[in-house]
């Protein structure tokens, strides 16, 4: 099982030096990639109907994942990075398929671009795009994207892009894993439909549980689960050990990725403190 870290972005933003210290200690430490999320506009939740239902307020700070994984890239050399999840369908498509490929090519193929829907039909607003149909366009958006990763010149005409015989150059050399996220049934169908893996935010038994949802829909598919990942992500452990054991859990139901969080763990607004809880954790993990 792979293990690796996500920066804590909502705690610790706009410093380069914060960032050299935590990639060089990821890769030290012998972490095997880096997480980060995405939010490009954060909003209040006071005063609206519809009421807005994520964790994440105007206080939380975020890095564009794409930009903050160019600048790792070159700091390290074996680290692989994962966006975990962007939100694709208020994004436009040809962007990022040039942004994931420029960050693969200069990694050297070391990118894996999660992908999901959201929550927050704030930030659709403000980025020009439609909440509601966001199922629908992030299911053609991952054709989408794999087409432009792939052919020199594209024709397309969907319900929500349009290109006109066009093409992002460069390309990658490899069609970049595409993995997806959610918390529902038809998260886990479309994840399976569409994916090379599925990204779960749960403790132990809540992503085993919804990784068996997954192998269901894989298995009507006929599509092989042995080649399909998952990954847990831990943010609801407050501690290392809880941390620990539910990677742990994931792993003996077959789990081939987990992601270790040290934000909203009460942990200083200092560096060194996040990297000593996730260097903690690795310890607790690695001696079960």
């Amino acid at each position: 099982m792979k293990i690796g870290v996500s920066y804590p972005v909502t705690e610790l933003a706009g410093n380069p030096d914060d960032i050299r210290k935590f990639v060089h200690a990821a890769e030290e430490l012998g972490f095997s990639h880096m997480m980060a999320y995405d939010h490009v506009v954060k909003a209040p939740h006071e005063g609206r109907e519809p009421k807005l239902t994520g964790p994440y307020t105007e206080k939380d700070s975020f890095h564009d994942p794409f930009v903050l994984f160019g600048f790792a890239a070159a700091l390290c050399t074996k680290l692989e990075f994962v966006t975990g999840v962007l939100v694709l369908p208020q994004r436009q498509t040809a962007l990022v398929a040039q942004q994931a490929a420029d960050v693969d090519l200069l990694s050297r193929e070391r990118l894996r671009l999660g992908v999901g829907i959201g929550w927050n039909y704030v930030e659709y607003d403000a980025l020009g795009q439609d909440f509601k149909s966001r199922n629908k366009r992030l299911e053609e958006q991952t054709g989408l994207l794999r087409e432009l990763w792939t052919t020199p010149v594209v024709n397309f005409q969907g319900r929500f892009d349009h290109i006109d015989r066009a093409g992002i150059n460069p390309r990658p050399r490899r069609q970049i894993p595409l993995w997806l996220g959610g918390h529902s049934e038809p998260a886990y169908e479309r994840g399976a439909r569409l994916g090379d893996g599925f990204i779960f935010a749960a403790d132990g038994p809540g992503a085993v549980e919804a990784w068996g949802r997954v192998k269901h829909h894989l298995a009507a598919l006929g599509r092989d689960e042995n080649a399909f990942g998952r990954e847990l992500l831990t943010i609801f452990a407050r501690n290392q050990q809880e941390a620990a054991d539910a990677i742990k859990t994931f792993r003996d139901a077959g789990g081939t990725h987990g992601t270790v969080h040290s934000m909203n763990k009460g942990l200083p607004r200092d560096m060194d403190a996040h990297i000593d809880f996730l260097a903690q954790t690795k310890r607790v993990i690695d001696a079960g």
